[in-house]
């Protein structure tokens, strides 16, 4: 599938490749189609950063600037510049899709990502990850916040700790009344 990199976004402009990009694996966002269903999807679909160089690396589209095609290594490197952190937010990122589940930005929730077990629209997110590095600091304040926050849209909350080049240690917080 053929796609072009304008700034920092990805635009699938062939409306069946988007509907297809969309409904095998819900990658990126319909233009102005705030909560899509699979077959209502007419329009240009707009990929993140993070979700293009994973389809890239995967086989799954080509990307193009200015008629030049894109890179690995290129689209690694303005990942680089766009995300703090980018390694490891990239190897959290991967670690969930190539289990099968389906990874948003969690912006909305304060997080890095919201993660799905079948899609947007089909479930809700059942997990939020803020990915950390291991010698972050994690203060008790910051992990009450981050408690209250999950429980109150119903989520649980996980650290997603990267560990070398391909390892993520996890860890789940989970809250109960005493």
């Amino acid at each position: 599938m053929k796609t072009e990199l304008v700034e920092n976004r990805i635009i699938v402009w062939n409306i069946e490749d988007s509907r297809k990009l969309f409904s095998h694996g819900y990658y990126g966002k319909p233009i102005g189609i705030p909560k899509p269903k699979p077959e209502e999807i007419n329009v240009p679909l707009i990929l993140d950063l993070i979700e293009g160089l994973y389809l890239l690396e995967n086989k799954k589209i080509t990307i193009y600037k200015s008629n030049q095609k894109i890179t690995i290594d290129y689209m690694i490197e303005m990942c680089k510049k766009e995300y703090h952190d980018f390694d490891k937010k990239y190897l959290v990122y991967k670690n969930f899709r190539d289990k099968g589940y389906v990874i948003n930005p969690g912006i909305k929730f304060g997080c890095d990502f919201a993660v799905y077990e079948k899609g947007p629209g089909i479930d809700h997110a059942p997990f939020l990850i803020q990915v950390y590095n291991r010698s972050d600091p994690i203060t008790s304040t910051g992990i009450v916040l981050a408690g209250r926050l999950a429980t109150t849209v119903r989520k649980q909350f996980i650290l997603a700790i990267p560990r070398g080049k391909d390892k993520v240690d996890f860890l789940a917080l989970d809250w109960w009344k005493a």
